[in-house]
């Protein structure tokens, strides 16, 4: 018997096997989430089925936007209790979770293993994934060369917490002949104060964690470092953490 987490973002989508004792990582997978859960769902399957296993070989426990589009979930957990117990896979027991997702930024305060208190950015994109991804495009970058450039630049302000007002400031910045590397700093530096902003709205910790998609981000880790005042880490697997944590939890 193994152990699936399926993790379906709004973005990406995450899915772990573990081995029957659920300490290592047999197979691991990312993949776009598409515009349809169910489809996802079902390529997922597809993969699980091709690694040689059937039905009896393997629990599942589906956890993300799409969990509920997964029909052969032995069970649904939110991705709350899913980021903590994958984080503390990685990282150990006490510790705050920045998890910046595709729609979403968490943050979940972690102690002796267990969610001890949590807060979303869920009203606005503003500080996730998505505001990096607008901006991006706008500025004609991928987001791996969005953190490139940004590392090269000075930070310009960008001062509206709507992605719709700060993608107008970026066009009248390109409009002013302000450089890709200044206003990419700049969209990076307003996406690691609002997180910080978020986490602050808790009490501040010593650790956090980083998850979600920006955890391969160095530089990320970097100016959150700064932000934060505190340490900052990430692990190899730590975009995986939701889908870790569902399968401990199946």
């Amino acid at each position: 018997m193994v152990y699936i987490g399926i993790d379906i973002g709004s973005t990406a989508s995450k899915v772990v096997i573990l081995d029957e004792n659920k300490k290592d990582i047999l197979h691991k997978k990312l993949m776009p989430s598409g515009w349809n859960s169910k489809d996802t769902a079902d390529d997922i399957l597809s993969w699980i089925k091709s690694l040689g296993y059937s039905k009896d070989d393997y629990k599942v426990t589906a956890t993300g936007y799409g969990r509920v589009s997964v029909p052969y979930a032995d069970s649904v957990i939110t991705e709350i209790t899913c980021h903590a117990k994958g984080a503390a896979y990685l990282f150990g027991d006490d510790f705050t979770v920045i998890d910046i997702g595709g729609q979403d930024t968490k943050i979940i305060i972690v102690k002796n293993g267990n969610v001890t208190d949590f807060i979303m950015n869920d009203k606005c994109s503003a500080g996730t994934g998505k505001f990096l991804e607008v901006m991006a495009n706008r500025l004609g970058l991928t987001i791996n060369e969005m953190f490139e450039y940004a590392r090269a630049g000075k930070p310009l302000k960008i001062s509206s917490i709507c992605t719709v007002f700060a993608e107008s400031e970026i066009i009248s910045l390109m409009g002013k002949g302000a450089s890709r590397e200044d206003i990419a700093s700049g969209v990076v530096d307003s996406i690691c104060t609002k997180v910080q902003s978020l986490a602050f709205k808790k009490r501040p910790a010593k650790l956090y964690v980083l998850t979600g998609g920006f955890c391969e981000s160095e530089y990320t880790i970097q100016e959150l470092k700064k932000k934060m005042k505190a340490e900052v880490i990430s692990h190899e697997n730590a975009r995986f953490a939701g889908a870790i944590g569902a399968a401990l939890l199946a």
